[in-house]
């Protein structure tokens, strides 16, 4: 058994563009000033009310929970009128089929609701390769371990067998708290140091280089 488990924005897609705009029109259509985009790529991968909440503190309950509702609403308009857009990053698919045909059992663990992911990974053609997806629907945020548990019980996998593969210090520490070997990537959303320093093992540059650590 070998169990790797990919976030899935800023690890499998590029999918900051669509994250900006979707969280810029849930404030401004909720009377807040919208973040800036740096500030919100630095959220993306936590759960959606942990991300409205760390980017304006400020907020009472009742305008957390009308702006969490105005980012789905404007996210779910964007895919229903063909204008969102979470390209693959290079090599991905690629390197997905490789370890699905070479051994591995693959998973999701993301910040991204359950139709999210499905909609992401249909619009890919990726869903077959893989066996177990968690998301923020059914589990805490990011760092807790709950996703990558239960992706781990869901392959009967131990923490040995098993790597945690990321572009954000939220995945690096998840796979600490649960055990589980950390690779980073380098062209997601945090930076390589921040990576290494919340303890990933190594930080690939592409994706040839993420199947040779995956491989080797």
């Amino acid at each position: 058994m070998k169990l790797a488990v990919f976030d899935c924005d800023g690890t499998l897609v590029d999918g900051q563009a669509a994250v900006c705009r979707a969280m810029a029109s849930a404030f401004a259509d909720t009377g807040h000033p919208p973040p800036p985009p740096a500030q919100v790529r630095r959220i993306v991968g936590l759960s959606l009310p942990q991300a409205v909440r760390r980017l304006d503190p400020a907020l009472d309950e009742a305008a957390l929970a009308a702006t969490v509702a105005a980012y789905k609403e404007a996210f779910f308009a964007a895919r229903q009128d063909g204008s969102l857009r979470e390209p693959l990053f290079d090599g991905i698919a690629d390197l997905l089929r490789h370890l699905h045909g070479h051994g591995w059992t693959l998973g999701v663990a993301t910040g991204k609701s359950d139709r999210g992911l499905a909609a992401t990974l249909a619009t890919h053609s990726l869903g077959a390769l893989f066996a177990t997806l968690h998301t923020a629907d059914r589990h805490p945020s990011k760092p807790d371990p709950a996703m990558l548990l239960a992706a781990m019980a869901d392959a009967a996998a131990a923490p040995e067998q098993t790597v945690m593969i990321g572009d954000t210090v939220y995945d690096i520490e998840m796979a600490v708290a649960a055990g589980t070997r950390a690779l980073g990537v380098a062209w997601g959303y945090h930076e390589e140091d921040e990576l290494l320093a919340a303890g990933a093992e190594a930080v690939a540059r592409d994706a040839a280089h993420l199947q040779e650590l995956l491989d080797g």
